[in-house]
């Protein structure tokens, strides 16, 4: 070591608290031993990576003194610690702790009287009864359905085709380099058009206006509106 390097070490040595010193050369002395055991090369073993996990818990300059290993692999001799600590504490404890074979029933019976009753339904009616069960226990431990759980597209629109307006918004250019937006309702039973209208500034209150001259051409068959 040079001539410089040695005053810098002594008058370091002399402003440093003694615990800095005494972790300091009890940090050297461990690399020692490391080099000394483990010739021709350095091998860390687990007692090694405890220490200098301890030593950085208590020392703030703890990379001023290692040699062996980067002070990134310290740090994730940390994490790895950490990782096993709670894999013990949380063994045997993963998952929802399991409900009792009366609620159970109590779903499956729920869901097979009331067939169109999806898992949120049967949630909010476990929570009118005093039970707290999460969605995904309830899909769980429902019965089982084939098919949909209601009536097809086709089967609605054979039912209720004749009270359905239909509605769409479109664009139409100008001959300008300019846009109009129309507006169009048909009654689906006639297949007839019963409001249309175009804009060139569409806004809620024009819509509105249409849907209601729709509605009075359409008479009481239209109840519904589809977009």
């Amino acid at each position: 070591m040079p001539r410089g390097m040695h005053i810098v070490a002594f008058l370091r040595a002399l402003f440093l608290p003694r615990t800095y010193l005494a972790l300091e050369n009890l940090a050297l002395r461990q690399q020692i031993a490391v080099l000394k055991r483990s010739v021709p090369r350095a091998r860390v073993q687990r007692r090694d990576r405890i220490f200098w996990v301890l030593l950085r818990r208590f020392w703030p300059e703890w990379r001023d003194a290692l040699g062996l290993v980067s002070p990134a692999t310290v740090v994730a001799w940390h994490h790895q610690g950490w990782r096993l600590l709670w894999r013990l504490k949380s063994r045997g404890k993963s998952g929802r702790p399991p409900i009792s074979l009366e609620l159970r029933e109590l779903i499956r019976r729920l869901s097979r009287e009331n067939r169109l009753w999806a898992a949120p339904c049967i949630q909010l009616e476990l929570e009118h009864l005093g039970y707290r069960v999460a969605m995904s226990t309830i899909d769980k431990y429902m019965d089982r359905r084939f098919g949909p759980p209601s009536q097809t597209w086709r089967a609605f629109l054979r039912n209720h085709g004749s009270e359905i307006l239909a509605c769409d918004f479109f664009t139409i250019p100008t001959a300008t380099f300019g846009t109009i937006t129309g507006f169009v309702v048909v009654e689906l039973g006639r297949r007839r058009i019963v409001a249309c209208d175009v804009t060139a500034h569409p806004t809620v209150a024009w819509a509105a206006s249409v849907v209601r001259r729709a509605h009075l051409a359409a008479g009481r068959r239209g109840q519904y509106l589809l977009r």
